[in-house]
C-alpha cells in the first residue's frame, strides 16, 4: 500500500502541509500573544558565568521587550496537526492517504516524542520567563531536564532498537555497546546548547531550516521515507514561522521552538546512523556547523575571561559580537543563511557519498 504514491511526493507533502497550516494558524497566535502581552516584561540576559551580559543588553534591550515568545508553537504545531491529520485520514479515507502517514513506531515516534516534551518544557520556560520578574527556568533545571530526557532517549535507542553501533565513514560501524546511552546524552546537551543560535530576527530558522532540510535528503537516500518527511514537515513548519519571523519580527521563535528542534534534531542524527545504514552522527558537525560554532564560541568566550581575565569576543556568542562589530543584524542574518545553505550540502553529499 505504501507504494500507491511514489517516495518523493509522500516527503514533499508533509511539507506543503505544514507549511499551510503554519501560515494559516500564525495570524490568530499572533493575536492571542499580544492581546495577552506574551512578552518578557524585563529585558536583559546573564551570561554563563552569572554576570550581567552587558554587551547583549545594550544591543538588544530594546528588541526582547518588542514582540511576543512562543513563536515555536507555529513550529511544532504545524507539525503536530500535520502528523495527526494525514494518520487521521490514512485510518479514515484509506486510498492514496494511507502511503502519505508518515506517523511510524519504527521511524517517527521518538523524534515527534522528543519534539513534544522539548516544546512542552520550553513553554514552561516561556510562560515563567513573561512574568514581571522576567525569569524562566534555571540553567540548572534545564539542563537536567534536557539529561533526563536524553537518557531516556538513549536507553530506549540501546534497550528497545538494539543500537549498539556507530557508522564510521568508510569503516565498519564501531561496537560501544551501553555507551551508546551516555554518546546520545552529550549530542543531545551540545545540540540543545546550540538553541542560543536564536537571537536575531530569521537566523535561527533559516539555520535550523537548512539542517532539517538536510536531514530529508539523507533519510530519503537512507529509504528511511518516514523519517525524512517528518524532517520535511519541520522544514514546512520552520518555513512558515520565518515567513512572520524576518525582521521585524512578529514574534520570537524562544525556548518551546528551541528546546523542541534541538531534542528531535539530536534523535534524527541517531536514527540516521547505523539504524538507517548510514553516517547520520559524523554528518550532524557539518551540517550544523554553525550550530557548532555558536556553541564553541560561548564555551571559548567564558575560558578565555577565566585564563586571561579579558574577552576573546566583543559579545560571545559569535553571531552578537558581528552585532557588536557594527554589522546590522540583517547581514549577518543573511550571511549565516549562505553558510547554512553550504554546510547543508556538504553535509549531505558527504553523507550520502558513503553509503
Amino acid at each position: 500500500m505504501r507504494g500507491m504514491l511514489s517516495p518523493t511526493i509522500q516527503v514533499l507533502t508533509p511539507a506543503i502541509l505544514a507549511f499551510t497550516i503554519g501560515i494559516l494558524m500564525a495570524p490568530a497566535l499572533t493575536h492571542y500573544l499580544y492581546k495577552y502581552k506574551a512578552w518578557k516584561k524585563k529585558p536583559g540576559k546573564r551570561s554563563l558565568d552569572g554576570s550581567l551580559a552587558e554587551g547583549f543588553n545594550r544591543l538588544h534591550v530594546e528588541h526582547e521587550v518588542r514582540a511576543p515568545r512562543f513563536g515555536g508553537i507555529v513550529i511544532w504545531g504545524s507539525v503536530c496537526a500535520t502528523t495527526i491529520l494525514l494518520a487521521v485520514l490514512a485510518n479514515v479515507v484509506g486510498g492514496k492517504f494511507i502511503s502519505l502517514n508518515f506517523l511510524s513506531r519504527s521511524e517517527t515516534w521518538i523524534p515527534l516524542a522528543a519534539m513534544m516534551a522539548g516544546a512542552v518544557w520550553g513553554f514552561v520556560d516561556d510562560l515563567l520567563m513573561i512574568r514581571p520578574a522576567g525569569e524562566g527556568l534555571p540553567l540548572s533545571f534545564r539542563l537536567l531536564v534536557v539529561s533526563t530526557l536524553s537518557a531516556l532517549g538513549g536507553f530506549w535507542f540501546y534497550f528497545k532498537l538494539g543500537v549498539t553501533t556507530i557508522s564510521i565513514p568508510f569503516g565498519l560501524p564501531l561496537e560501544i555497546g551501553w555507551l551508546v546511552i551516555p554518546l546520545f546524552m552529550v549530542i543531545s546537551l551540545g545540540v540543545y546548547a546550540s538553541g542560543i543560535i536564536d537571537g536575531i530576527d530569521g537566523l535561527s530558522g533559516g539555520v535550523f531550516g537548512s539542517i532539517f532540510a538536510s536531514y530529508a535528503l539523507i533519510a530519503f537516500a537512507y529509504g528511511e521515507t518516514d523519517l525524512a518527511a517528518f524532517c520535511a514537515a519541520v522544514v514546512g513548519g520552520l518555513l512558515a514561522f520565518l515567513w512572520f519571523n524576518i525582521p521585524p519580527a512578529r514574534f520570537y521563535m524562544s525556548d518551546t521552538g528551541t528546546m523542541a528542534l534541538t531534542l528531535s534534531l539530536a534523535v534524527v542524527a541517531f536514527m540516521t546512523d547505523s539504524l538507517g545504514g548510514g553516517v547520520g552522527i559524523f554528518a550532524l558537525p557539518i551540517v550544523g556547523a554553525l550550530l557548532v560554532v555558536t556553541v564553541l564560541s560561548n564555551i571559548l568566550q567564558v575560558v578565555w575571561k577565566k585564563v586571561f581575565k579579558r574577552k576573546l569576543l566583543l559579545i560571545a556568542p559569535l553571531h552578537h559580537h558581528f552585532e557588536a562589530l557594527g554589522w546590522p543584524g540583517y547581514k549577518v542574518v543573511m550571511r549565516y543563511w549562505v553558510l547554512s545553505v553550504v554546510f547543508a550540502f556538504a553535509g549531505v553529499i558527504i553523507a550520502i557519498s558513503i553509503i
